[in-house]
């Protein structure tokens, strides 16, 4: 697992909360109620990362302060959510905490009480 990207990220996704993982445009996605993670292997560049949630103006601040690791997705990069390459050396967990918050960004309050309790 540990040289597994997708292993890894389902991993954390899985571990909150009430998350749900479905195939989603072919890709693995993970849904609390809505989705909030989805894998995007190749999806629509050569590249491999995932497309998430995020706070409000998360995603400009990483895209400008490190475009190798962060991007804006398509489709959903116009509603604020963050890109994240996994084809770079990866900090997993700077990955958890941001994997953490595209969940608080989606999850209903009760779901967050139960996280955070």
């Amino acid at each position: 697992m540990a040289d597994d990207p997708l292993s890894r990220l389902r991993a954390l996704c899985l571990a909150l909360p009430e998350v749900t993982e479905k195939l989603s445009h072919g890709e693995p996605t993970w849904f609390v109620r809505r989705t909030f993670v989805m894998y995007a292997e190749h999806h629509h560049d050569d590249r491999l990362g995932f497309w998430c949630a995020a706070p409000p103006g998360v995603q400009e601040e990483l895209v400008a302060a490190e475009p190798a690791r962060f991007f804006r997705p398509p489709y959903v990069g116009h509603r604020g959510w963050l890109g994240v390459y996994l084809d770079v050396p990866v900090d997993w967990t700077e990955l958890a905490e941001i994997v953490q918050d595209a969940y608080r960004t989606v999850a209903p309050r009760k779901l967050l009480a139960q996280l955070d309790g």
